[in-house]
């Protein structure tokens, strides 16, 4: 083994891994619980992971599958989700889901738990993105929603969206057609709720753009585009039919320059005009999110052209699910991976589709039929 090799090794970065998201989701998403199991994906041999222990029964049947596409993942498993555990490994960096103060965590970074819990305010996002001259729909902020008065609704546009300033998956945002919905909306809030009021925005098309925190630089990551199913998120796809990276590039660097690390992203509407596209940005994501699973395998495959999707089905084990034959094939360059398996403990599965449009579509309706 040469010297360069040995050192390559020896200085590799490996992480433990713990994707758990428990600490920051909303009550009511399907299988939140499982959700560890999707980072096995996105992980590497030299890593070791955190899963929930109700996902064991699955790990030789999600191991084979792997195996059988070509991903190298992490099989130093640890069967808990403790965030404890994290801080208990020498030589490893951690990897979490969001690295905010809630959580506890506290590895000396306060940068990055602040840089997070500044942007992760949609108030404070808004406010950056005008002093960067980052495009956003016309947004005003309010330090608790008893500020806004009747005046206020007077002067409303409707339709609009009043928001929760720090929301989860959706929850706490509320598109108002009138003044009434409007105060129907107010009234969810607790007095001292900080809040926003934001025009509503008509696209069909919305941007997932993704950066990376690398030695001191904002990396772009990945554009993919939404798949939806009237407003229900149903996956993405790459590449997307637009990159606007200039527009959300001065955020990125500006927070990148603040100490944020990873991955984090933001949600970028395309708004069509007889002049053009404009892209204004709806919010910042500081953390992974569901496009960054199938990204990142995607890219360790080499994969580059994918959609994920999301299933429902009937099957409650990976043993007797049916998809052998659809599985990803390298030389190919066609095929499935599962990436959120454990879920299918609750009935669904994030699924990647690799091929041409036209596979990905035959293999979309050969899994709908399968899996119903």
């Amino acid at each position: 083994m040469s010297a360069a090799l040995a050192n390559q090794i020896i200085y590799q970065d490996k992480f433990i891994i713990n994707h758990d998201i428990m600490h920051c989701t909303a009550e009511g998403v399907v299988g939140n619980h499982l959700y560890s199991g999707r980072a096995l994906g996105i992980s590497d041999p030299v890593d070791m992971i955190q899963l929930s222990p109700e996902l064991k029964p699955l790990w030789p049947a999600i191991q084979a599958h792997y195996e059988r596409v070509g991903l190298k993942f992490s099989r130093e498993v640890l069967w808990n989700v403790d965030m404890k555990a994290l801080g208990q490994h020498v030589g490893y960096q951690p990897s979490v889901f969001y690295y905010g103060p809630q959580q506890g965590l506290n590895w000396g970074d306060f940068a990055w738990l602040d840089t997070v819990e500044f942007i992760n305010s949609k108030n404070n996002f808004a406010l950056l993105a005008q002093e960067l001259d980052v495009p956003i729909p016309l947004t005003i902020g309010f330090e608790s929603v008893h500020e806004i008065n009747d005046k206020t609704i007077a002067a409303i546009d409707f339709p609009c969206y009043l928001k929760a300033a720090i929301s989860v998956a959706g929850v706490g945002i509320y598109r108002c057609a009138d003044s009434t919905e409007f105060r129907q909306a107010m009234s969810r809030f607790d007095h001292d709720v900080p809040v926003q009021i934001q025009q509503e925005i008509i696209s069909t098309t919305f941007l997932n753009m993704q950066y990376k925190a690398e030695h001191g630089k904002a990396i772009r990551l990945a554009c993919s585009e939404q798949i939806l199913d009237g407003f229900t998120h149903q996956g993405n796809k790459f590449p997307a039919s637009y990159t606007p990276w200039e527009k959300v590039d001065p955020m990125a660097e500006w927070l990148v320059n603040k100490g944020i690390q990873g991955i984090f992203a933001f949600d970028v509407a395309v708004v069509e005009t007889p002049e053009g596209p404009l892209f204004p940005a709806i919010e910042c994501n500081p953390r992974f999110n569901g496009a960054s699973y199938p990204t990142l395998i995607a890219q360790k495959l080499g994969i580059e052209q994918w959609q994920s999707r999301t299933y429902t089905t009937h099957y409650r084990d990976l043993d007797s699910l049916p998809i052998q034959a659809l599985e990803y094939d390298a030389r190919r360059g066609y095929g499935i991976i599962l990436v959120n398996w454990g879920t299918i403990l609750e009935g669904r599965l994030m699924i990647l589709l690799a091929g041409t449009s036209s596979q990905m579509e035959d293999l979309d309706k050969e899994l709908q039929s399968l899996l119903e």
